[in-house]
């Protein structure tokens, strides 16, 4: 056993499993230090109480499902929608607040009990991965809710105008879209709505493509959405801390879609206005809207999902386009993202994705290089919009393009690099006329 744990991967999985763990700890004292539970405390009130999001339970449960069996699976989803109507019946005849999910998140969890007292050796790991794989789906939602909560307490300015400035250079698309989202009406806000709050269960159903054999072949593919999904909520917040950001709803709006800034905003502007170019400044802000805007996650994941929807069957591939387009609709039609936020999720999201794949090759020249360049655009990016807003502004013809082609480049340099480490398909021997033998 001693020898076991000597090995590269399992020190790799301990180191990890340490750090995460740490990591939670920390989130938890932070949040405590502002009055509020943390993700540890909200993740265990959830075994008991309603939960924030079933639909997230759920499909965390069907993630932890992958390494089941058809007669497990169906053994577990009764577990849980029977567990769930007790939970039901309870709330009702006490008229708490009502949400489904205790149950899906009661199954993981039973699992994980099964996995340590009744398996062994590679069963033991498999399920134990399938657990782990379905809470780190709850626990990083519960991690981003309480990065949220820092960026608001630690950050009293916002770099909104910066960012606003900059954005002329693209000719202020949120608040173009935010005109055309408010001229759908209900009907419009509630499908972008649906798709915007739902990012997580539309990556959920890719994952499940990708994992679909994990059952059979007894293991995980080396590289999957999830594993992106989780990089990119880990990294994102702490550029929050960097660029702190509430967005143009927030900024220049006092509420075209039931939210806005209210007496904290420059001006109410948004969407009908586009702000005037000015010398821009940092700005107070309140303590409770996160600073959740640079570079905009929401971006990045559905940028993640549509990449990984690639190699899908064709319902799978458009409906990862649906979601991306969907995606960039909601975040600037809502007034949530500025447009240059978007350029910076899609090269942030190809970056980390490369370095992801870079890792499972082994590190080569190519990895390297295109991670390089790509963490280098991401950087000017950000170097840009805090310190040549104004001109950026002042020249859109010439900055717009920039941004535009630096973000085209980092794709571009993805698309060929991958497509050489993709195996090459062997041709067919073609079959030869034989002479007779005589």
């Amino acid at each position: 056993m001693f020898v076991a744990w000597r090995r590269p991967r399992a020190v790799l999985w301990t180191s990890v499993s340490v750090v995460t763990l740490a990591f939670l700890v920390a989130l938890e004292v932070a949040a405590r230090h502002y009055g509020v539970p943390g993700p540890i405390t909200n993740q265990a009130r959830e075994v008991i109480f309603a939960p924030k999001s079933g639909p997230l339970l759920y499909a965390s449960m069907a993630l932890m499902m992958v390494v089941l069996t058809w007669r497990q699976r169906f053994i577990a989803a009764a577990v849980a929608i029977g567990i769930d109507i007790v939970f039901f019946l309870v709330r009702w005849a006490f008229d708490a607040r009502m949400m489904f999910g205790n149950g899906a998140l009661w199954v993981i969890l039973g699992c994980g009990v099964v996995a340590v007292t009744r398996r062994t050796g590679r069963e033991r790991v498999l399920l134990l991965k399938g657990v782990g794989l379905g809470l780190l789906l709850v626990t990083g939602r519960k991690t981003g809710d309480a990065w949220l909560l820092i960026t608001s307490k630690t950050r009293p300015t916002v770099l909104d105008q910066y960012v606003a400035t900059a954005d002329h250079a693209l000719g202020s698309p949120s608040w173009l879209v935010g005109r055309i989202v408010k001229a759908t009406g209900p009907i419009g806000t509630h499908v972008l709505d649906y798709v915007y709050i739902q990012l997580a269960v539309a990556a959920v159903v890719v994952a499940l493509y990708q994992l679909r054999n994990v059952a059979v072949e007894r293991r995980f593919p080396h590289h999957h959405l999830v594993r992106t999904f989780l990089v990119i909520g880990l990294l994102g917040p702490a550029i929050y801390m960097i660029f702190p950001v509430v967005g143009p709803v927030f900024a220049y709006g006092t509420g075209a879609f039931g939210t806005g800034g209210e007496h904290w905003a420059v001006a109410d502007l948004w969407p009908h206005t586009p702000p005037p170019v000015i010398t821009p400044h940092a700005m107070p802000y309140d303590e409770i809207t996160p600073r959740n805007c640079m570079p905009s996650l929401h971006t990045a994941w559905a940028t993640a999902i549509f990449i990984h929807s690639r190699k899908g069957p064709r319902i799978l591939r458009y409906a990862g386009t649906f979601w991306l387009i969907a995606t960039l609709g909601a975040t600037l039609g809502f007034g949530y993202h500025y447009g240059v936020d978007l350029v910076a999720g899609v090269v942030f999201t190809v970056t980390i994705e490369a370095a992801l794949r870079s890792i499972d090759r082994g590190w080569d020249r190519t990895g390297m290089k295109l991670v390089a360049y790509g963490a280098t655009v991401f950087v000017t990016l950000l170097v840009s919009y805090r310190f040549l807003p104004v001109q950026m502004a002042a020249y859109p013809w010439v900055f717009g393009p920039l941004l535009i082609l630096a973000m085209v480049s980092v794709v571009y340099g993805y698309v060929r690099t991958t497509e050489l480490w993709e195996p090459k398909a062997v041709p067919a021997p073609r079959s030869e006329p034989q002479p007779e033998l005589v």
